[in-house]
This record gives structure tokens, sequence and C-alpha cells, in this order.
């Protein structure tokens, strides 16, 4: 998957949010009888080492060599004396192999690594009174059940995005406003059906059946014992023969929806956007169900040989003008409630949906299916994510 975007974007101004659910802390932490190694965060800062080793999604770590109008690395360089090297990783499998390396200090996770990571004991907990500009993450992403166990922090929020449904609005009629565009009646579009590749689309189907099939008692998408996982994996199996192709590599669906190849399936609000930019003749929308997304968490690596830069590194990479200019780039809603104030586009904001924490609540976040149900059930088992992937192979053949 390259996750790498050059979009449109912008700000909207922060007096229009204050008393809107964003000052309002989380208690969404609550991954039940999950019990990671006992690591402690580091107490405080010492002299920097010179230099960070970091593991990033495609165009989070940008220097110049890839736009020359992107390059936050090269200031935070000059200003902090940590030289930054970093390694692009595929998907979140490469990351998680990666970090178990030892030999990187930090990593841009997404939701499904990351309790991977915190219960192998790769990742440590954070002190985030060492992380200044943590005090300004939306609230909506701070002590949430993929970055914090037990309200101890493992992450400093990078940004949000949602796994939208995308359909070409010339042969998809009348418009979609369920998922059942792709799954009961993906064979109204049969071989022209997208979904994203990946074990993580399971939760999708979860999701769609918490709402359509609520005899099967799911309320988290990824806290699903075996009867509701055999129901999802059943109805991701029922879409598999109308799928034209998995997505991984968004230049690649945006090619699929140019080219007729995909009429509808899911997405990013940033892949709508360059597709519509290029001549295809898309919308994207939030079902009617809710959807699934991601979000982004700067993990420290409990094996860690700069520490110090990598907590300079994730400071710097959630401060106002820089997670602006990250997340114009990429193509995702920033971490940073200051950071609409500085995007180039005054409308960046409002698009990406930054500042509406209602939006955000139909958004179930990628969160790595473990034993432990996440929902906080204690009397079943739920399916971890080896099985998932497991089904994950069986289903794509």
């Amino acid at each position: 998957m390259n996750r790498a975007f050059k979009a449109t974007a912008a700000a909207s101004s922060l007096l229009l949010i204050s008393g809107c659910g964003l000052f309002a802390e989380s208690s969404a932490s609550n991954s039940s009888g999950f019990n990671p190694p006992d690591l402690k965060a580091q107490s405080k800062l010492g002299a920097t080492e010179g230099q960070v080793n970091l593991v990033a999604w495609a165009g989070y770590v940008e220097d110049g060599s890839s736009d020359p109008k992107a390059n936050w690395v090269t200031p935070f360089e000059k200003q902090t004396g940590c030289k930054v090297h970093n390694k692009v990783a595929a998907d979140s499998d490469e990351m998680v192999k990666l970090m178990k390396t030892g030999a990187y200090d930090a990593v841009s996770a997404s939701g499904d690594a990351s309790l991977r990571l915190i219960a192998s004991g790769e990742a440590a907990p954070v002190n985030t009174d060492l992380v200044p500009n943590y005090k300004d993450v939306f609230f909506g992403l701070k002590n949430q059940s993929w970055n914090s166990v037990n309200g101890t922090a493992y992450g400093i929020p990078h940004g949000r995005g949602a796994n939208l449904l995308m359909y070409n609005t010339q042969q998809v009629s009348p418009a979609p406003m369920s998922w059942s565009a792709v799954f009961e009646d993906a064979s109204k579009h049969k071989g022209h059906v997208t979904a994203y590749d990946s074990p993580i689309y399971i939760a999708d189907a979860a999701l769609y059946l918490r709402e359509t099939r609520p005899g099967l008692g799911i309320q988290n998408p990824y806290a699903l014992d075996q009867k509701q996982f055999d129901a999802a994996v059943a109805l991701v199996k029922q879409q598999r023969p109308n799928i034209g192709e998995y997505w991984g590599d968004y230049l690649k669906e945006v090619s699929a929806f140019k080219s007729g190849d995909s009429v509808v399936g899911t997405t990013w609000q940033v892949i709508a956007n360059l597709a519509k930019s290029e001549g295809a003749k898309v919308k994207a929308v939030l079902p009617q169900e809710g959807a699934t997304g991601w979000s982004d968490t700067w993990m420290l690596s409990a094996k860690a040989k700069h520490p110090n830069c990598a907590y300079k590194w994730m400071d710097w990479i959630i401060s106002p003008k820089v997670n602006a200019e990250v997340a114009e780039y990429f193509g995702e809603a920033p971490s940073n409630i200051k950071s609409c104030d500085h995007t180039s586009d005054p409308t960046f904001c409002d698009t990406f949906h930054a500042t509406d924490e209602s939006y955000w609540k139909d958004i179930a976040f990628w969160t790595t299916p473990i034993e432990q149900c996440l929902d906080g059930r204690t009397d079943v088992k739920c399916v971890p994510y080896s099985k998932w992937v497991q089904a994950w192979t069986e289903i794509k053949g």
C-alpha cells in the first residue's frame, strides 16, 4: 500500500470549534484483559543522540527529495541536530517486522499494527509530558483503544481518515447510501467492485453486519467472537466473485475509476479528490452504517537507541505548522487542533472533517483484533488478527 498523497488542502478557524466537543477528554481506551509487558515510559529528556531512525508511511517523512515544496525534515535536523534516517514501509505487516529488528527508534503505526507492537513489547509507553504539542491534539484521538492501554499512552497521534464509499455517478444509480452497494447489491456491478486489500477489511463487513443483523450482537467490528467472525468472513466471501480488483496503491484505484474498471467500492477522501481532479465522474460518501477508518500513531521502540531524538521528532511532527504540511501533502485530517490555522487552502479542514467530532463518532478506527475482546466481553474469546490474516488469504484464493 502506497499511502503518499499530494492533495488539495486548507484550514478553518479555531474560533468556530470551541464548545463542539473537541475539548472533552475521551475515555475510550478499554483494552479489557489486555496486559502488555510492564515497560516504563521515559521520565525526562536527555541529550539528543545526533540521529533518529524511523519507519513510516510514504509521505510522512519528507526531505524535499520527492517534492521540493515538501520538506519538514531539513528544518527539524537543523533545529535539533538529529539526522533523520527513514525507511518507507509498504504495509503494516512490514512495519511490525521492521520494528522487531530493533534497528528503528519510532514508527508511524496504523491501528492494525499498534496493538501487535504493544503486546509483543516492541512499543514503549510514551511520556506525553515530554511532547509539548500533545496538549493541542484533538481529544478524540487521545486515550483510544488503538494507541493506549488502561490510560497509558503508547504513542502520539499523527492524523486520521475514513474509509468511504466511492461510486461512479454515471454508472451507479440510484446514488448508494449504504454499504449494501458492495455487499448484497454487489452483483449489479459484477467485476467492477473494488475493496481495500488487507485482512482488516473484514471489519468493514462486520460493521455492516452490526447495523443490518443486530441478532449477531456485534458491538465493535474489531472484537468478533467466532460466530460473528464467521458471519463477516462469509459476507466477504459472498462479495468476492463481484470484485474486479482489491486496491492497496491509491494510484491504481484512481486509474480504475477513471477507466471504468471500478465503479463502486471503498476509498479515502483524498483519492476521491484526486480522481475528480483527473476527470473521473465519482463521488465519495459516508454510508448510513458509518465506516471504518484509520488513525496513525507515532510509537517509540522499546529498544530505541536514540529515544531523545525520537521524542523530539514526535513533538515536531505534530507541531501546528508541520502537522498541517503533512496533512495537506498526504491527504488526511491533522491531529493538532491548531494545524487548521496553518493549511494553505482554507477549505482543507472542512473537506477532511478535521474539527467535526460528530463525523468521527461514526468512524470505527482500525484496531488490532486480539483474543481479549476489545468490547469488554469476558465470557468469550475473540478471533485474533492471525486468524484474520488466514481468512483473508482464503478469501482472495
